[in-house]
């Protein structure tokens, strides 16, 4: 049995994706339980993942209200980049918005339940396809700044959608499609709009992406759920069934899925 307050799943992009799940000082190898019977308990106990106290209630995925309210990584415009408020001198922490918001980010293409547009850091790159649950991936374009990257999702998002279906994504009802020829759309559809981002950000600040290659994902998943069940530990303090695969950040299990990312911060005992 081993026990530790848990976040996201760590990722590896093989042939097919490798995940561990960090609990207290373990990195469990989830992908080797895969067709056994797993428990998940939980103990009643919440620690803020950045400051560590104990917390009633968890808060922008792991944390305590406290640093919900005063951290940056929990600011509106980490949902919304393009309401960055950098320049008006009201960052919630300055420096730790230079060393995540401004710096490159990428425009990407994802077809987790159908193709969404998305964006993500350069360092999340392929991090943030495996997370959503995307089959498929392909970069579109670079560009300078969150903010900057923001304003060029709101102008795609005008043609395409830049949501995930979560229960489609886990019943993986979705069709492999040549995003290179989506992309070409997109920016045929948007040249006007890009045309003046690409002004307004200034020469060399947004570069359009026309010869990536597609990313295909493939996931540990022996079978997939005809009907998807969320479990939720703030509702029952035990779960369990067999581990019937992996697929974004949630565990597959025969009796219901769950969001392990959801549950950030909580202290948890494993047994299979």
């Amino acid at each position: 049995m081993i026990s530790g307050n848990i976040s996201k799943m760590y990722t590896q992009l093989t042939d097919t994706v490798a995940y561990e799940l960090p609990m207290g000082d373990e990195k469990i190898p989830m992908n080797e339980y895969i067709g056994r019977e797993i428990v998940l308990t939980y103990t009643g106990v919440i620690n803020c993942t950045h400051c560590g106290r104990k917390t009633k209630k968890s808060y922008s995925q792991g944390h305590c209200y406290p640093c919900m309210s005063k951290l940056a990584s929990c600011d509106m415009c980490i949902m919304k980049p393009e309401t960055c408020h950098f320049d008006q001198g009201t960052c919630r922490e300055p420096e730790w918005a230079q060393s995540h918001c401004m710096q490159p980010h990428y425009v990407y293409l994802a077809n987790s339940s159908g193709v969404k547009v998305g964006i993500t850091r350069e360092t999340q790159i392929p991090t943030r396809w495996i997370d959503q649950g995307a089959i498929q991936a392909l970069p579109i374009a670079k560009v300078d700044t969150r903010y900057h990257v923001g304003l060029m999702e709101v102008a795609i998002k005008s043609q395409l959608n830049d949501k995930t279906d979560w229960r489609k994504m886990l019943k993986n009802q979705v069709e492999k499609l040549n995003l290179s020829v989506i992309r070409d759309q997109i920016f045929n559809s948007c040249q006007d709009d890009i045309a003046m981002l690409a002004e307004q950000f200034g020469e060399g600040n947004l570069s359009l992406i026309d010869n990536a290659e597609q990313v295909e994902i493939n996931y540990p998943v022996i079978e997939y759920p005809e009907k998807v069940k969320a479990h939720n530990f703030d509702k029952t303090e035990e779960v369990s069934g067999l581990l019937k695969g992996i697929k974004g950040q949630y565990l597959i299990f025969d009796t219901g899925v769950l969001n392990v990312r959801k549950f950030t911060g909580y202290e948890l005992r494993l047994s299979v």
